[in-house]
């Protein structure tokens, strides 16, 4: 009776420490940026600043309504600039979820290995759509006009208005003109 003896199983190759380390400054880096893209970690530029300060007499309606003489008339009260984020196309999302897939999977042996390599792949998606909405990000401008009735309106802009506060302008089809 012959017994098959079977050779010792190799141990499975473990990737290099350099690799490791590497993988490792990849997912922090991604962290880090998934943060900052979504307000978790504040930023050091503040992008929703307003420009200029109402005026506190401006401020305050007042009591008396005169018939306004010019409906569409007014003055400009503040002017602030607002950040609105792009949208996503999607390329971001894939990008990032075959980034996160090939780092992930570099980790762990068998399951684990298959564990990490899908959590990877749904961070980075992630990671990789809210940066792409980030890139993709504009510039809105908000002007506040006290109108002579009372009333405030608020006209957006993708522009940085002309005009600046306390100056007299008309509200026509929601844009600003120049009263004359």
């Amino acid at each position: 009776m012959e017994i098959a003896v079977q050779p010792n199983p190799t141990p499975a190759a473990r990737p290099s420490p350099l690799m490791n380390i590497a993988a490792i400054a990849v997912i922090v880096a991604s962290l880090a940026a998934v943060g900052a893209v979504t307000g978790i970690i504040p930023s050091a530029q503040g992008r929703d600043v307003v420009q200029a300060v109402a005026r506190p007499e401006a401020s305050k309606p007042k009591q008396v309504q005169v018939a306004a003489a010019c409906p569409q008339c007014g003055v400009i009260e503040s002017v602030r600039a607002v950040e609105v984020k792009g949208q996503g196309s999607g390329v971001g999302a894939v990008a990032g979820g075959v980034a996160g897939a090939v780092v992930g999977s570099q980790f762990g042996h068998g399951t684990g290995r298959t564990a990490l390599g899908v959590l990877g792949a749904a961070g980075g998606a992630y990671a990789g759509h809210e940066i792409e909405k980030n890139i993709k990000k504009s510039t809105s401008w908000r002007v506040g006009v006290r109108m002579e009735d009372g009333s405030l309106r608020t006209v957006s802009q993708p522009t940085q208005p002309a005009f600046a506060v306390g100056e007299k302008v008309k509200v026509i089809n929601g844009a600003l003109a120049a009263r004359g």
